[in-house]
């Protein structure tokens, strides 16, 4: 890597080589999708999926390298739409069952098997009717030792 002073003139091969270079758009940030609603995103969801697929035509027909260049950035800018639109979706559902007793099984503690299937403490501690008439009825005895 070579280390130029700031007003150092760029020779004229890496000039040219930089304007071969395919000008690749910037990544799309999930942080910016967050702050779009769901009908733009969805616009935008459109939009990049027609282009993936002209790109895909590009790439039978032997396409330019900067359009093949550009496949894979919007691969994963379609990832990344995708994923906020579910988390916002995600996000409503929660809400809507927040402070309700039962869930749907995506929104419950996932825990392991076992610890899912494990007794409540409630469970645990019930006692049969019969059992707790019986413990009324016929207390523990109290012995008095004499010596």
């Amino acid at each position: 890597v070579l280390h130029r002073s700031p007003g150092a003139q760029v020779p004229a091969r890496l000039s040219q080589q930089r304007q071969l270079l395919p000008q690749v758009m910037p990544k799309i940030k999930c942080y910016e999708l967050r702050e779009k609603t769901e009908t733009e995103l969805l616009k935008d969801l459109d939009e990049l999926k027609k282009e993936l697929s002209g790109l895909r035509v590009a790439q039978v027909t032997g396409g330019a390298a900067s359009k093949l260049n550009r496949i894979r950035p919007v691969r994963k800018g379609i990832a990344k739409v995708l994923l906020v639109i579910t988390e916002k979706r995600k996000a409503e559902v929660v809400k809507a069952y927040e402070g309700k007793k039962l869930k749907p099984k995506q929104l419950r503690r996932k825990a392991t098997r076992a610890i899912r299937r494990r007794l409540r403490p409630e469970q645990k501690n019930a006692v049969p009717r019969k059992v707790k008439v019986r413990k009324q009825n016929f207390p523990m005895r109290r012995f008095a030792l004499s010596e």
